[in-house]
């Protein structure tokens, strides 16, 4: 079996909606080497996006019962493959590189595998880019949502909060392993939330510790204090995890910092706006709060490079002059998301031109 299962394994996760190209050297196969055995690699390409029981996995595929659901037990802990309950069965499925396979290695996330994949993200980022829709879409700090704008539920944080029953905090992997690299990020680090709608489906967790909704809350306070983005998945209900990134470090941010368009990075519904006769031209914006550096120094006042604005708003919460404000863009300017997650695949698969249906 050997180097011929993870090769299969690279194929399956290209073939997915996201995308895992392969690159000249061979990297993406070293990478996938520190996360599963051959063993588990070819078992993770008979497993589908919908979660299944080992018993209809066994049934699906011919695979022999005895030692199955250990198995795929030991590959959820390891962050290989997601698993939840329902009802009094233990429910198995694959997940893509990003969001997922990559967001779940906190535990072995060591110098080494954060130097492979540092480098393989040049490669899958470049992939990734190019097609549509973006994984991503903004979440603008709430209070600053225009009084006058009806903001829709997918654009506001607490929305997703109270959609919530069990949520779960985590060290950003991002931070993490550019911290490994020796760029350390000054940012709080425990700042990634997961959330889910059922009772207990954080307990146990091979995302991050249980926390309350007030700790969930908590943790959105403190990222917008120190300048974090929110942001989540790119559909209108269903979402799961809310990043809170820098621009140092989070790989979609990053981007944009590299000259990507924002458009292909994230979905975004606002931009800010400063009034020139309002600003102090104290510089907090631009230095201490906009993660994309799109706000830059005029003669007298600052103003915001409006196609390169993802209207977070950190600036505005920060500005000590109020001359600030979050404007949203013409709903011409939306890249509408996807329904939900399912709808977001079968809308990035028939961009990239990949068949994905094996795995539905």
């Amino acid at each position: 079996m050997s180097d011929e299962a993870f090769y299969k394994l690279a194929k399956v996760l290209d073939t997915l909606p996201s995308g895992f190209p392969a690159t000249e050297n061979g990297l993406e196969i070293r990478i996938l080497k520190k996360i599963f055995t051959p063993e588990e690699a070819d078992l993770f390409c008979d497993l589908r996006l919908s979660y299944e029981t080992a018993e209809q996995i066994a049934k699906r595929t011919g695979r022999p019962m005895q030692g199955l659901e250990e198995m795929l037990t030991s590959m959820w802990e390891r962050g290989e493959i997601l698993s939840n309950k329902i009802g009094n069965d233990r429910v198995f499925k694959m997940i893509p590189w990003v969001l997922g396979i990559y967001e779940w290695q906190n535990n072995r996330m060591d110098k080494e595998f954060a130097a492979l994949c540092e480098e393989y993200g040049m490669h899958w980022g470049t992939q990734f880019l190019m097609n549509t829709p973006q994984l991503m879409q903004v979440l603008p700090i709430e209070k600053e949502i225009p009084d006058k704008q009806q903001a829709l539920s997918y654009h506001q944080v607490s929305a997703d909060i109270e959609n919530g029953e069990t949520f779960a905090v985590a060290e950003c992997i991002c931070k993490k392993s550019k911290g490994l690299q020796g760029t350390k990020c000054d940012k709080p680090l425990h700042v990634c939330l997961g959330i889910n709608p059922k009772q207990g489906a954080w307990d146990p967790s091979q995302f991050g510790r249980p926390i309350s909704k007030e700790e969930a809350y908590e943790v959105l306070r403190i990222s917008e204090e120190a300048g974090l983005v929110h942001l989540t998945s790119n559909y209108e209900s269903g979402h799961w995890y809310i990043c809170n990134c820098c621009g140092c470090c989070c790989g979609m941010l990053q981007a944009i910092n590299m000259g990507f368009p924002n458009t292909s990075v994230v979905n975004s519904y606002y931009y800010a706006e400063i009034d020139p006769d309002a600003c102090t031209a104290c510089g907090i914006c631009a230095d201490e709060r906009c993660q994309i550096k799109a706000i830059e120094a005029g003669e007298d006042s600052y103003r915001v490079v409006q196609e390169k604005c993802i209207g977070c708003g950190l600036c505005v919460s920060a500005c000590p002059s109020q001359a600030i404000r979050l404007v949203p863009k013409s709903q011409e300017k939306w890249a509408l998301p996807a329904r939900d997650e399912e709808a977001w695949f079968e809308e990035r698969g028939r961009s990239r031109g990949v068949d994905f249906s094996a795995y539905k």
